[in-house]
């Protein structure tokens, strides 16, 4: 019983989770900030990015003082396995 609560648990996540990613001007891309308000809004290296309506909204085009207090670094990850 406890594996079909799982199952069903992971596959609502998955419904929730994109693969879609899509890419903005600045203008559009603050306008897009103004619109959605995101709580966060992620910065890795040149990339600002946030989650709304299951995409991924990001843009290379916005220096981190556009932003304020809503943005913090996010970690580079992989879904790749290492083995040594």
């Amino acid at each position: 019983m406890a594996y079909a609560g799982g199952a069903a648990a992971a596959t609502a996540a998955a419904q929730h989770a994109s693969s879609y990613r899509v890419k903005f001007r600045r203008r559009e891309f603050l306008e897009l900030v103004e619109i959605a308000k995101p709580r966060i809004i992620y910065h890795r290296k040149r990339m600002h990015f946030f989650a709304y309506d299951g995409f991924v909204m990001y843009t290379f085009e916005c220096e981190d003082s556009d932003f304020g207090q809503t943005m913090i670094d996010a970690m580079e990850f992989s879904n790749y396995q290492w083995s040594e």
